[in-house]
């Protein structure tokens, strides 16, 4: 498996967007955080470990990324691949 995946690619991958053209959009926009650092490319690249941050449908999403995928799967083992820590205890 490699060693990091393209942002865009991981966030197509693991279904948090439902196309590649609107993960490019997020990446770009400068509206993501990774690893608390402003994102402003699509190509950036994630590693498990990293931590993403950012805004959708009116809500902060904090994700932690567990594991590279290596193609956008279904829902279940999209999900397997980060963790969602917005709603994790001393969060707030």
């Amino acid at each position: 498996m490699a060693e990091s995946l393209r942002l865009d690619k991981f966030l197509w991958f693991a279904r948090i967007v439902k196309t590649r053209a609107l993960a490019q959009a997020l990446a770009e926009n400068g509206r993501l955080r990774l690893n608390g650092r402003v994102v402003d490319r699509a190509h950036a690249p994630v590693r498990p470990g990293d931590v993403l941050s950012f805004a959708q449908r009116g809500e902060v999403r904090v994700l932690r990324v567990d594991s590279l995928p290596v193609r956008r799967g279904p829902a279940a083992e999209a999900r397997a691949h980060y963790c969602e820590l917005t709603g994790a205890p001393g969060a707030d």
